[in-house]
């Protein structure tokens, strides 16, 4: 018998490891492990809980029709979960075990403890690059190094594309159903998590309403990302982001369906082209990861970040949270986040900016309440982005280009339209005056219920710049 461990990768459908324990005429079961503790620990979202119970549901369905059974059992933390699969392994009488890469450094040293297990028990291992187009420590510069800036990484990945079967693997044939797999089907309980989870309806789960999504986006919508990717009242995004956090869609899947609705995808400056680089700085961030364990221990990629004192103000912090700091563009984009679980790209960009440069708080403050709330959470894209935004990053925005939240808002949501949908206490004021709305209040004589601005953003980015030139002179390499 073959065990398959799904992790994130929660599909039938170009799934390197299953496909891989298909090969054989053995029997095939699913295992994936609930790990409370450590899901706590990483932060987990609610929101995202929620998605990856609704899926291992419908995935659960879509191997049955195979005759794979899908057992989920529960484990505290990474390292009971490895001792769990390995007990089962060896309960089942399985020969192997079969699962795909992840890069995270206590996802490395868990898989590290149970392929130690197992080999203790006689049971092999087999693990698959299946994450990304390009696993971790594929591309490499001319030097033969890891790339630490994005635009020659993405034109390597571009020239590998020429080069790479990188084409969607079809679902496994049906298995002949024996004993024992019957006897695992019989014992299946239903799935119930004891980590909280919150409703996530509004998001398919099922795999071929996933691909539905994805086919919609790339044949209606991809055109058009370049020119409407940056405005939150716009349906320009492709939502699939939170398929891929936990890999209920690979992104050999996108790409292959992207080439196929798109001719013009290798085109510079086309929108099928500017998604193709979403994609690509995903695989960017995933590297960036892998290649430097320091970032899954909270360190800056620059080492002169740690020397930057941050403010910290909690109040401040909860302003920012709440939605509450007197900005409109920032604090409708915090709404948006707290009431779905998901942010628009742009506006993640803006809200992180404004709590590091404006508010001058610690990124790792940021960075936590995101994955705490985001139904998209995926460490290394997030962690990358807020490096990013706090300029203590690979490819960071540098340091003194700040964001300036008003001007932000004026330009991406100039009719203030996606700020009226998320904060209603703005609805009755006109036009622009929305992006500042106590200079209107105060103009007309008018009483709205909304703060007035927690930090004057020109004095707070002078402390800024004031700040991290302070830390830029004491200069210390990078990993």
């Amino acid at each position: 018998m073959h065990l398959v461990w799904f992790r994130r990768d929660l599909r039938v459908l170009d799934n390197l490891a299953l496909s891989a324990a298909s090969a054989s005429s053995s029997p095939v079961v699913g295992i994936f492990i609930e790990t409370p503790q450590q899901w706590a620990e990483h932060q987990l979202a609610p929101t995202q809980a929620g998605l990856i119970q609704a899926r291992l549901e419908a995935l659960r369905e879509e191997l049955k029709a195979l005759n794979i059974p899908l057992v989920v059992e529960r484990a505290n933390d990474f390292t009971e979960a490895a001792r769990t699969v390995a007990e089962y392994a060896t309960q089942t009488d399985a020969q192997a075990v079969f699962a795909n890469h992840e890069y995270e450094l206590n996802e490395v040293k868990r898989d590290e403890r149970v392929q130690a297990d197992l080999a203790a028990r006689g049971i092999a291992w087999h693990t698959y690059a299946d994450r990304n187009l390009f696993a971790p420590g594929t591309i490499k510069s001319g030097k033969g190094e890891a790339y630490k800036v994005f635009t020659p990484f993405k034109k390597a990945c571009l020239r590998a594309l020429d080069n790479l079967d990188l084409s969607p693997r079809r679902a496994p044939s049906v298995r002949e159903e024996t004993s024992v797999v019957r006897d695992i089907f019989s014992q299946l309980a239903p799935i119930e998590f004891v980590y909280p989870t919150v409703d996530v309806s509004a998001w398919v789960s099922d795999e071929k309403g996933i691909l539905d999504c994805l086919r919609e986006y790339c044949r209606e919508r991809a055109a058009d990302y370049k020119k409407h990717r940056d405005f939150p009242a716009m349906d320009g995004t492709s939502q699939l982001s939170p398929y891929l956090a936990i890999g209920a869609l690979s992104p050999r899947q996108c790409l292959a369906r992207l080439q196929a609705e798109n001719g013009d995808w290798r085109e510079p400056d086309t929108g099928a082209a500017t998604w193709l680089s979403e994609l690509i700085w995903r695989d960017f961030y995933q590297e960036v990861s892998a290649q430097n364990p320091a970032i899954s221990k909270r360190q800056c990629f620059l080492s002169w970040g740690e020397s930057v004192v941050w403010e910290n103000d909690s109040t401040l912090f909860e302003a920012w949270k709440n939605g509450k700091t007197g900005y409109p563009i920032v604090d409708a984009a915090m709404q948006q986040l707290n009431q779905t679980g998901w942010m628009h790209n742009r506006l993640r960009m803006i809200v992180a900016s404004f709590l590091t440069k404006d508010l001058l708080i610690d990124w790792r403050w940021g960075e936590d309440y995101f994955m705490s709330k985001l139904i998209d959470g995926d460490f290394a894209s997030n962690n990358g982005g807020w490096q990013w935004s706090a300029s203590v990053g690979t490819d960071a925005q540098p340091y003194f280009r700040i964001f300036n939240p008003t001007t932000q808002g004026e330009r991406f949501d100039s009719d203030g339209r996606f700020i009226r949908r998320w904060i209603p206490a703005l609805k009755s004021v006109p036009g622009k005056h929305v992006h500042q709305p106590w200079q209107w209040a105060e103009k007309y004589a008018q009483s709205i219920d909304y703060p007035r601005p927690v930090v004057d953003h020109a004095k707070q980015r002078k402390k800024a710049l004031a700040l991290f030139e302070a830390a830029k002179n004491q200069p210390q390499e990078s990993f």
